[in-house]
């Protein structure tokens, strides 16, 4: 009987992070010992855009081939970095408990979206953000930029200066007003302090999945019964269904992870309420559009949002947000 498993993950500082938080949950769960393994993807040494990059699958692709390879038990993913088809020979054996959906803005001097002045440069690499950011306020200039969290962060003004972890370093430039980043990564990093403002969903939808992990396994399971009964127990049954429906979205838009569509599902008693935005990229036109169903099992979700995704391209999705 083994005693340990060995978990994947990618070499950044958020999901070493994350990668250490499951695999603590998951030997406290299951009594075995976890061991940490890391993988050099291509998102992690190719320069550019995310979304000349390929977008969807990027950081996922090397750290899969690992798990195939019998390299390590388990990987440990940002859900909203994996493509929607789900490779053969591999399963999201746990989506544990989300973190905050939201996107967060990081200002210089506390300022929130309203107060920025005129012209403002904001930061990020998501087509998806840059077009809500643009339909939202017009006069902001969007900037595509890349890297980890520290060193997207060092890119505003004065807020390099205080980052205390040693990994910007000359990176800092402070040629930015603002950046935007996920919620939940600043708050697994430990540095929510740099959020100026939680972006309100009615003002920016979330990636579909956003705020939650996946842990992935071969199809025929890690290969120890403690440890599939403990990722069965940390799997959220909720948060489950509920990026179900946003992926299913995507997948039926035949939108990659780098596409400008926000997605979003939540619970108002036993109906499945999924929103979601499709964007022309420059903001100059939006689409946003619901749907709600009774919900009692992983395929219920699914089917709402296919519902969704289908009613949005009759009206014209796939022109609005460049996927035809």
């Amino acid at each position: 009987m083994s005693e340990s498993f060995t978990v994947g993950t990618r070499g950044s500082a958020l999901a070493t992070t994350q990668t250490a938080w499951a695999a603590n949950q998951l030997a406290e769960l299951s009594g075995l010992r976890a061991d940490t393994v890391l993988v050099r993807t291509e998102g992690d040494v190719v320069t550019g855009s995310l979304a000349t990059l390929g977008g969807t699958g990027v950081f996922a692709a090397a750290l899969r081939q690992h798990l195939l390879d019998a390299g390590c038990d388990l990987a440990v993913h940002s859900l909203k970095d994996l493509p929607t088809v789900q490779p053969q020979g591999l399963a999201l054996a746990a989506i544990p408990v989300r973190e905050d959906v939201r996107d967060a803005l990081c200002a210089r001097d506390g300022l929130s979206l309203a107060q920025l002045p005129d012209g403002a440069k904001i930061g990020t690499g998501s087509p998806r953000r840059a077009a809500q950011l643009l339909a939202h306020r017009k006069d902001l200039q969007i900037v595509d930029i890349r890297g980890n969290v520290p060193t997207r962060l060092g890119r505003v003004k004065g807020v390099g200066e205080t980052l205390d972890d040693g990994s910007v370093g000359r990176t800092v430039q402070g040629d930015l007003d603002a950046v935007i980043l996920a919620a939940a990564g600043l708050h697994r990093l430990g540095m929510e302090r740099h959020i100026t403002e939680y972006l309100d969903p009615a003002i920016m939808l979330p990636a579909p999945g956003q705020g939650a992990l996946a842990v992935e396994v071969r199809s025929t399971g890690s290969g120890a019964p403690e440890l599939d009964a403990a990722l069965e127990r940390f799997d959220d049954t909720a948060t489950r269904w509920q990026v179900a429906a946003e992926r299913a979205l995507l997948n039926t838009l035949e939108a990659g992870c780098a596409a400008p569509i926000g997605a979003l599902a939540h619970f108002e008693g036993e109906q499945l309420v999924l929103e979601a935005v499709a964007c022309r990229p420059d903001g100059t036109q939006i689409m946003r559009q619901s749907h709600a169903a009774p919900v009692s099992d992983e395929a219920g979700a699914l089917d709402v949002g296919r519902a969704l995704a289908h009613r949005m391209l009759e009206n014209g999705a796939a022109v609005i947000a460049g996927l035809a």
